[in-house]
């Protein structure tokens, strides 16, 4: 009997022996969105990716996270994450500094609705996207979320068609691209620092600004604006990246494990982004904002506008091509 206990424990301890021993590895994500999940989509996209990668690892990978942009702004995280002091972020537009052929998803009025983006972002062309930018960042793509379509509000008067944009100064990222979208459309673009909208609004230094509705409400535009125009201008995306090299660099389990929770973790974003659009726009209703709603036609007459400007600037910084593929894209995935 004691022999035979003896061979069974010998057999246990071979076949532990026989198992992988991984040291715990630690994942550090950054983001500049606040902590809760209930309202913020990275903070909700975060939380996801950290309970999925955590459990479904058994513990032996961790991630901390770091929200609010308590490591920085976009361009710092990415540059930490380039870097290999942190491990991974989400980011939407600054990206396109680092990875000139991101800026493809920021032509306007290039996505009709949000799921035909999600075709393009989780096809061909997004993964085409992804590889791209991993040449030229050392970043891997390994999900897209969302921050949603941008419109315009101002303090000044209803916004239906582009020549009512004549002569209002409106707030831009400080990007050459929504430069020359709000100029081609007959506005006066300004370009401020994020932290110094609230106070150009509250001056009058600008007559405007353009962000996602959920970001409108949440930061109290309301209360320095009395006009929304729900023109969808811009589709923003969240690019869910990690280091490459600490990436390829992980068990083949782990990296499995990582890719799939991003993924799930995008598509938490997504719908977070999509209740908090809907919440916020009966929010700024109720809150007194005059919403106007442009037809196909005046939409039309945005494209016409913004779109020829804002490809022939493009065309010059990235291959032309990138542009073609993105339009065929788009087509493909609206016509389905």
């Amino acid at each position: 009997m004691k022999s035979m206990t003896k061979a069974l424990l010998a057999g246990v301890i071979a076949a532990a022996a026989s198992i992988p021993a991984y040291a715990a590895t630690t994942l550090t994500l950054a983001h500049v969105d606040p902590v809760d999940w209930h309202t913020s989509k990275k903070g909700a996209a975060a939380k996801v990716f950290k309970e999925l990668v955590e459990a479904e690892s058994a513990g032996r990978l961790k991630v901390n996270v770091y929200p609010s942009g308590q490591l920085g702004g976009e361009t710092d995280a990415i540059q930490s994450a380039q870097d290999g002091t942190l491990t991974m972020t989400m980011v939407s537009g600054a990206y396109a500094r680092v990875c000139p052929e991101a800026g493809v998803l920021e032509i306007p009025y290039l996505f009709p609705s949000a799921p035909v983006a999600w075709s393009v972002l989780d096809g061909d062309f997004g993964k085409a996207l992804g590889e791209q930018c991993l040449k030229t960042t050392g970043l891997r793509t390994l999900a897209y979320g969302e921050t949603g379509f941008r419109n315009f509000t101002n303090s000044k008067r209803a916004v239906a068609e582009p020549k009512d944009l004549d002569g209002l100064k409106i707030r831009v990222m400080t990007n050459p691209l929504y430069v020359e979208m709000v100029k081609s459309m007959g506005g006066e673009p300004t370009p401020i620092a994020w932290p110094e909208v609230p106070a150009a609004l509250t001056t009058g230094v600008v007559d405007g600004q353009e962000n996602p509705v959920s970001v409108i409400y949440a930061n109290k535009f309301y209360e320095m604006q009395k006009y929304l125009t729900l023109d969808g201008h811009v589709y923003g995306a969240d690019f869910f990246l990690i280091n490459d090299e600490i990436y390829s660099d992980l068990p083949a389990e782990d990296q499995a494990i990582i890719a799939r929770a991003a993924k799930v973790a995008a598509l938490t974003g997504r719908a977070i982004q999509q209740i908090n659009s809907a919440e916020g726009l009966t929010a700024l209703a109720a809150k007194g904002m005059t919403i106007t709603t442009p037809t196909a036609a005046q939409l039309d007459m945005f494209r016409a506008a913004a779109q020829p400007a804002v490809v022939e600037w493009l065309s010059k910084q990235i291959d032309p091509s990138w542009i073609e593929r993105a339009q065929n894209a788009v087509d493909a995935a609206a016509s389905k």
